[in-house]
């Protein structure tokens, strides 16, 4: 099993039908083998040896794609750079994946100078295009230079890929991810969530994600075609999906919202979407509720995993989100097929049906484990299970729902509140568009639940309201107890809520006094 096996089939067996769509550049799978073919003699031509590393720097853009696939054409191993790090994150893992080659879209030369201009021994640069224009090595050009190097079809438990965690705990450490851990994933995703051949799918996550790149494999091995956006963009993206009849989105619920809430939202014009999925972060009822109501027409479905796992390893399936099965909408998911997951206590016992544990997981898609972090992989298993971090119960069907981060659940006055729970509660209100809920130090309470609301335009909320609004759905110790109003909730590159970003100013004000 090698991850270049799906070029080979979908220009053999689909020569002429689009694969990739990027702004008015459209080429179809035999183009696409043959570039992939290409970029695998100048990737070699600029220095790359079996298993070395390439990093990318650029938004996402279809030479994404082709990045991937010819560096695992020419043997190497991808380490896609996050677009929205610093200079001085990026040198970190530049470094410490011991990278020899750095790709970059001119767009994004400034940053990638500051962060090779920060590393002792910084590695070599090229750019995609305009190379000339700044006196550096041009892979386009290249491409149209050299002949086709013959596929390596480096496979199996061979290292694929480097996927750096974003850092919140300390430095990022790169997620090792092999070929079989690719394919895995990609396996058990087509066993149980099906995606029909002819499917156009929009790449609306970032490729520096696990998330982003699965969808550009699976993609491959299915002869699809897939639509590049730069960035997330709701007007582009309801133009993109409307003119080239997307049929399948992956979003975050953030992203989803936004979609729902643009003035330029009409049904109509996603009414080529067959199927949404939607994860990484937990999705508020009452959203979904809308998301559901607006486009009846679309298959949802959703998506449980993490960067150590190649992504998803549970989903909750379209016929859960309507007519009998909706008694199940509020679960998180049931295992994928090549997946085993199991709700544990701290002692890594199995705990009773419907008790709040931690969920553990093992499979062939599980990471390798962390680039020279032996201490750090070591913590992060147990007798052969990974460990999510993640709280959860699991039902009599082996549904799992997640309830929150451990790191996350609040204490407050000796009891367990969960996020999520109270999240919930307040995205009921029909006057709230968004909202996160955090602890904060307390001197009454240990911690204190925290709420920051995004109130609709002109509603007139107060902190009494949204306090009544919950002490009617919610225990009453779960009830914030004190509530935040702001315009917009600080999100990552992906539309993940930043509760990290929301502690700091009480981080730095210390233990304050709440009743």
């Amino acid at each position: 099993m090698y991850l270049t096996q799906g070029i080979h089939r979908a220009a053999q067996q689909f020569p002429n039908r689009t694969a990739t769509v990027c702004g008015a550049r459209r080429r179809s799978w035999a183009e696409l083998r043959e570039r992939v073919a290409r970029w695998g003699a100048a990737l070699r031509g600029l220095g790359l040896r079996e298993g070395g590393r390439v990093a990318l720097l650029a938004p996402n853009l279809d030479s994404g794609m082709e990045f991937a696939f010819g560096t695992w054409w020419a043997g190497g191993v991808i380490n896609p750079v996050n677009t929205r790090w610093s200079a001085e994150e990026i040198a970190f893992s530049l470094e410490d994946s011991g990278t020899c080659l750095l790709l970059a879209d001119a767009s994004l030369l400034p940053l990638a100078r500051e962060a090779l201009a920060r590393m002792a021994r910084p590695c070599p640069l090229a750019l995609l295009r305009d190379g000339a224009a700044h006196g550096l090595p041009e892979i386009e050009a290249m491409l149209a230079a050299l002949p086709p190097a013959e596929d390596l079809r480096r496979g199996g438990d061979a290292l694929a890929g480097l996927f750096y965690t974003g850092g919140t705990t300390g430095r990022p450490k790169g997620v090792m991810l092999s070929h079989r851990n690719f394919w895995s994933a990609m396996v058990s995703r087509l066993a149980d969530a099906p995606v029909p051949h002819g499917h156009v799918v929009l790449h609306t996550a970032p490729l520096f994600h696990v998330a982003g790149f699965g969808r550009v494999v699976t993609q491959s091995l299915l002869g699809g075609t897939g639509v590049f956006l730069p960035s997330f963009d709701v007007a582009a993206l309801l133009d993109t999906v409307e003119r080239e009849g997307v049929t399948d989105l992956m979003l975050v619920p953030t992203m989803l919202d936004m979609i729902l809430r643009h003035p330029d939202f009409a049904p109509a014009r996603m009414r080529s979407i067959a199927r949404i999925s939607y994860g990484a972060a937990p999705i508020q009822e009452a959203l979904l509720d809308r998301a559901l109501a607006a486009l009846p027409h679309a298959a949802f479905m959703q998506a449980y995993g993490m960067t150590e796992t190649w992504g998803v390893i549970a989903f909750n399936p379209p016929e859960n989100h309507a007519g009998p099965g909706r008694a199940r909408l509020g679960r998180t998911g049931r295992a994928y097929s090549c997946a085993e997951i199991v709700v544990t206590d701290e002692a890594g016992r199995e705990v009773p049906r419907g008790t709040v544990g931690e969920v553990v997981v093992r499979g062939p898609q599980v990471m390798l484990g962390y680039w020279n972090r032996p201490v750090e992989t070591a913590a992060a298993f147990r007798d052969g299970w990974l460990r999510t971090g993640d709280a959860a119960w699991m039902d009599e069907e082996g549904y799992v729902t997640v309830v929150d981060r451990i790191k996350d659940m609040i204490i407050s006055g000796g009891e367990n509140v969960y996020s999520a729970e109270v999240e919930n509660a307040i995205g009921r209100h029909p006057d709230v568009l968004a909202c996160a809920v955090i602890g904060i130090p307390s001197a009454a309470w240990g911690e204190a639940v925290h709420a920051v609301v995004v109130p609709r335009p002109g509603a007139g909320l107060d902190e009494a309201a949204i306090r009544a609004h919950c002490r009617a759905l919610i225990a009453g110790y779960k009830v914030p107890k004190t509530v935040e109003f702001r315009d917009a909730l600080p999100l990552s590159r992906v539309g993940k809520v930043l509760k990290s970003a929301l502690r700091e100013p009480f981080r730095r004000q210390g233990a304050r006094a709440i009743g």
